[in-house]
């Protein structure tokens, strides 16, 4: 099974390198397959977009291996999810949440969910605590891509139970769709949670704050610094400014609210 990474540590560290080289033990046949390790730091939502983006384009059965976990060594859960698709393995602090929260995926939820508490499978049974990416959550997925039972690893837990990050999900409306800005990326574009579905094909915009964008279908439809709504390419509806940054010129943050008219 393939062994998606997504991390916070970025590469001039030997963060990365160290997990790669626990589960190189472990599980030597798996393919590793980097999705990012450049998030922002300790950024919960930026992981939680990055993987659930991700999601639909990997291979059934991938295990998904996320540490962006600002609460290492805390009383927080570590916990291994399984879907119908694949396995999801990290902190129980909202960064898994994008997959089971977003309807535009096709799944039907989690399966089963374990917190990660048998150390039989932990690289030490006295782990770092500052680094359970590479005693904890590494040795999980590599045994996981090796064939082993979910259960194995640690005490089922009610999937009701776990974390999900605050966002405002999409409602219809009698005039369109509201919904919320779920993340930023490095250009400044800003993906709402408003699915590509709610739009028409023509006539149609987005307001924010006091703004309001005219729905587009591709960035150079409007001049450079023009602020514009188009699908992007993960599927919701997004926020942009043609050859600028949308979050600078409209100062956009995740949370914010939006609604799609027309």
């Amino acid at each position: 099974m393939p062994i998606a990474l997504l991390t916070d540590f970025g590469l001039r560290d030997s963060y990365v390198g160290v997990m790669k080289g626990v589960i190189a033990t472990l599980a030597p046949a798996a393919q590793l397959i980097d999705l990012s390790h450049d998030l922002p730091p300790q950024d919960l939502y930026a992981a939680r977009f990055t993987l659930l983006a991700a999601y639909p384009y990997l291979p059934p059965g991938t295990v998904y291996l996320v540490v962006v976990d600002p609460g290492v060594g805390t009383r927080r859960r570590a916990v291994a999810v399984q879907t119908a698709e694949g396995m999801l393995v990290g902190p129980d602090n909202g960064v898994l949440s994008g997959v089971w929260q977003s309807d535009r995926l096709t799944h039907p939820g989690i399966l089963s969910a374990v917190e990660l508490t048998n150390r039989d499978y932990w690289r030490s049974p006295h782990p770092s605590a500052t680094f359970h990416g590479r005693d904890i959550f590494a040795p999980a997925a590599a045994h996981l891509a090796n064939g082993l039972p979910l259960d194995d690893l640690g005490t089922k837990i009610d999937p009701q139970s776990l974390v999900s990050l605050p966002l405002e999900n999409p409602i219809a409306t009698a005039t369109g769709w509201t919904g919320a800005i779920q993340y930023v990326d490095r250009f400044g574009n800003a993906a709402t949670t408003i699915p590509a579905s709610a739009v028409t094909a023509q006539g149609w915009t987005v307001t924010v704050g006091d703004r309001t964008l005219t729905g587009s279908q591709t960035y150079g439809q409007v001049p450079p610094g023009q602020g514009l709504a188009l699908v992007g390419s993960h599927g919701f509806v997004e926020l942009a400014v043609n050859q600028g940054s949308a979050q600078e010129q409209l100062g956009l943050a995740v949370g914010d609210r939006v609604s799609v008219n027309g």
